[in-house]
């Protein structure tokens, strides 16, 4: 009786996904990823919940939701600017903010997590939600190099679990991933493409594998760009001039790493090279590793491969 229970408790909840818009949306790390999501989000009429540990963090999030949305403003609304005034008010009505994830996941559609890159961390969060949220919210992560599944584990949702990997800065970059494991139903898997067009992005469907489509040919190229530049074939000026003039790259291969962050690239290539340690392509980097080890990151940090200050 108890399994014909659980079945009939299943079948209903993914009913619910199937019929469901995502509208009301909880969104969990106040930091640059999240704040861009929840602006985006809520710039597309959904009810968001910011959540975070602080609420000087949350602040400084509203705030720096408030400062993206009059740079888009300025443009978008540069003849009518009471309209573009409006616009705003309109937006930082549909973003709330909290510091108690539970009460917040009470009412959500949609839980997606933008926290730090660090699989016990979102294992612990998303279990600990998971007790918490009904049974028809759908559970996503916006990881940009864990396994989805590994996440997952720690939930009894499995099939309302999903990734949905976006880019920074997030109200400029239209790609989403939308990542769906073995066991993501396909109701939950629509309703993740779905939510991402609704917020006037452009989809792209992913399976469960390391780095999913951008990463997996993004860092490799970037690990063989410093592998290139240690054997000496090619300084990492002409290397990233060569990138831009001959093959139409925005940043070369070093300047898209300073963007990103060396400790990040390092984080990714450390996993996957922990994973699958005889691919050549997952090799790590002697220079790589010296630069982090001295805390020059890159951008965030005002040296990596070049100077910022």
């Amino acid at each position: 009786m108890a399994f014909f229970t659980h079945q009939i408790s299943r079948a209903f909840s993914s009913s619910v996904v199937k019929n469901a818009v995502i509208k009301n949306v909880t969104i969990i790390g106040g930091g640059q990823m999240g704040a861009g999501i929840a602006q985006v989000a809520a710039s597309t009429g959904h009810t968001v919940t910011l959540v975070d540990t602080s609420e000087d963090i949350l602040k400084k999030s509203r705030k720096g939701i408030e400062g993206s949305l009059k740079r888009v403003v300025k443009k978008k609304f540069a003849d009518k600017p009471e309209a573009g005034e409006e616009f705003i008010q309109k937006v930082m009505q549909n973003v709330s903010i909290s510091t108690d994830a539970g009460a917040s996941v009470q009412t959500a559609d949609l839980l997606l997590e933008a926290i730090v890159e660090n699989l016990k961390v979102k294992q612990e969060l998303f279990g600990q939600l998971d007790k918490l949220a009904p049974a028809n919210t759908i559970f996503a992560s916006n990881t940009s190099s864990l396994p989805i599944t590994d996440i997952a584990s720690s939930t009894n949702r499995l099939d309302r679990f999903g990734g949905l990997h976006f880019f920074n800065p997030v109200p400029m970059m239209k790609l989403v991933e939308v990542v769906g494991t073995s066991t993501t139903s396909q109701e939950t898997f629509d309703s993740l493409l779905n939510f991402s067009k609704a917020l006037g992005k452009t989809p792209v469907s992913c399976k469960d594998t390391p780095g999913f489509i951008v990463n997996r040919l993004l860092v490799p190229y970037m690990m063989e760009a410093l592998r290139l530049h240690e054997r000496g074939h090619g300084s990492k000026e002409d290397i990233d001039i060569a990138m831009k003039l001959g093959a139409g790259y925005p940043m070369g291969p070093f300047e898209l790493c300073d963007y990103v962050g060396l400790d990040t690239v390092k984080f990714i290539i450390d996993g996957w090279s922990e994973k699958d340690p005889h691919n050549p392509l997952f090799a790590p980097s002697e220079l790589l590793n010296k630069l982090v080890a001295e805390g020059k990151y890159g951008k965030k940090t005002g040296e990596g491969f070049y100077k910022y200050k």
